[in-house]
């Protein structure tokens, strides 16, 4: 037996139709997939559901940023208000070391400590050595 199936030279010919009634066309058709709507709103809640997400994300960090910002004034503002309550403690302290040298000056002399003061309903004052 010849080897007749891969060499070309000796296969045999085909016979040939004779009048063949139609001639047959191969036309190829390409078709778009076109999804199902419900692969396309599937599709769609998953994009929404994501970008829900997304942006609660973003608006919790932005928050966070905001808190932050707020905490960082209210250091500044406690620091600079600490600065102004250590200033006027100075002035309080050298006020009240001057108030003794002024009233000396003016002519108020301190009352004895064993000596007691005592205020009349009228405005009056009267201590208790009835000077």
């Amino acid at each position: 037996m010849a080897y007749t199936r891969g060499n070309l030279a000796v296969q045999p010919k085909r016979k040939q139709e004779v009048n063949p009634l139609y001639r047959e066309k191969t036309k190829v058709v390409t078709r778009r997939m076109v999804l199902p709507t419900q692969e396309k709103l599937l599709y769609m809640l998953t994009l929404g559901a994501f970008v829900l997400v997304a942006v609660a994300l973003i608006w919790r960090y932005v928050h966070i940023y905001d808190l932050n910002m707020q905490a960082q004034k209210l250091d500044s503002k406690i620091a600079e208000t600490q600065k102004q309550i250590a200033t006027y403690q100075m002035e309080k302290q050298s006020l009240e070391q001057q108030v003794a040298v002024k009233a000396e000056k003016l002519g108020y002399i301190q009352p004895p400590e064993d000596s007691t003061i005592y205020v009349s309903t009228k405005g009056t004052a009267a201590d208790g050595n009835d000077n």
